[in-house]
């Protein structure tokens, strides 16, 4: 047996200690030897930004903000209205000053609607600002985050990095009174409607990051749609004015990257609650041979295995949201572990849930070929499947007793 499949062989045993689930209003969350639930002001929160998806983002309002571009400012600013943009910014800013654990409850239920709104880079950005900007970058951008006036995007990918956030090409240099940074950035999520960019740039060598204003002068946007109907762009910055955030990029980059997973696994296990109650609707009215299928015990089955790696895949969202908080190796560990089961999880509900629904799950004009290709596209979010297995193979310090 190789290194890799000893490693991935001592994952899975590893796995197999924490994902137990008990129910969702019941689960407990082992941390530090201190029991943690959800309590009700979580619940109002989860209720709230419910009733907003239910009631007002339908699916024909969705495909109507696809239909005018991927993106409509007053949804964002919707989702402003109820707090959500300055979750994670201190209350001293003008945010809510809540954390991971209100960050993943949110996520679930807007990826229950497939909701387009970037807010999830408004939650990394609201945490990278917090860590590592200096006072005057973060109380001039931080309340406006918080209050949803401004949009602050992740311009971190580049051509070639292959999900290795640190390799970067782009080179920024000190100017007169400031730094002229110089870069071509991909998929920049909602990156033709941010006001500023948060960008990955080599400092000296080293890796940086920096503010740059989507006003200032040397920055062009080509905007685009993605697969799932949001917006994204290239973003090409020519000796543009930018302000320093830190100079430890190694750290803060990684630091995106866990914060990253851990939001795309919450949104991404809303999207597969969703996926398999629409399913499960479908399989009770659909009917062949005079019955439902939800009669022929073999698709019964296969619901059940969609059930199982939804919930495998719950687990490990709550495990990567709550190690958010410890040490960077624990943390991206964690992160990496996640994001592997997510993987796995998001592409068998999604191709179950087609063959399924046969023929009409992939037409444009019904919901599930919508979660389908959200699904796709977030299996490849801050790094694929096959790329965290390595990770989590890197990562692994013990041989869950199996190996000497």
């Amino acid at each position: 047996m190789n290194a890799l499949a000893r490693s991935s062989f001592a994952f899975f045993a590893s796995f197999s200690r924490f994902s137990r689930y008990q129910g969702l209003k019941s689960f407990i969350y082992q941390r530090d030897h201190h029991g943690f639930e959800f309590t009700e002001d979580h619940e109002s929160l989860r209720d709230a930004v419910r009733r907003y998806i239910d009631k007002v983002y339908t699916f024909e309002h969705r495909r109507a903000i696809v239909a005018k571009g991927g993106f409509d400012r007053a949804d964002y600013n919707a989702l402003a209205e109820l707090g959500l943009t300055g979750l994670c910014i201190s209350d001293a800013h003008g945010g809510m000053g809540m954390g991971p654990v209100e960050s993943m409850i949110v996520m679930e239920e807007l990826g229950r609607g497939i909701a387009l709104e970037p807010l999830a880079q408004t939650l990394i950005a609201s945490v990278l600002l917090q860590t590592y900007a200096p006072e005057p970058i973060q109380s001039a951008w931080l309340p406006m985050l918080a209050s949803g006036e401004k949009i602050v995007a992740l311009a971190l990918q580049e051509r070639g990095m292959r999900y290795e956030m640190t390799n970067i090409k782009a080179n920024a240099a000190l100017a007169v009174k400031e730094y002229a940074l110089s870069a071509t950035k991909n998929i920049v999520i909602a990156g033709d409607h941010a006001d500023a960019y948060i960008v990955s740039a080599l400092l000296s060598g080293q890796a940086a990051l920096f503010l740059v204003d989507a006003k200032a002068a040397g920055v062009q946007v080509a905007g685009h749609l993605c697969q799932d109907g949001s917006r994204a762009a290239t973003v090409t910055f020519t000796n543009a004015p930018a302000q320093l955030i830190t100079s430890d990029g190694q750290a803060a980059l990684q630091l995106a990257q866990d914060c990253g997973i851990a939001n795309t696994c919450a949104y991404a296990v809303g999207v597969m609650d969703k996926t398999l109650a629409v399913t499960a609707d479908y399989m009770n009215t659909r009917k062949q041979f005079g019955q439902t299928l939800a009669s022929f015990q073999a698709l019964r089955h296969r619901m059940a295995d969609m059930k199982m790696q939804l919930e495998l895949a719950r687990s490990m969202s709550y495990f990567s949201n709550m190690k958010l908080g410890s040490p960077a190796p624990e943390r991206s560990r964690a992160a990496a572990q996640a994001k592997v089961q997510l993987g796995q999880s998001m592409r068998f509900v999604g191709q179950q849930a087609v063959q399924l629904h046969g023929g009409i799950g992939v037409t444009d004009e019904y919901i599930v070929s919508h979660y389908f290709k959200t699904l796709t596209q977030l299996e490849m979010s801050f790094g694929d499947t096959m790329h965290h297995l390595g990770e989590v193979s890197k990562r692994m310090q013990d041989t869950a007793g199996v190996f000497a």
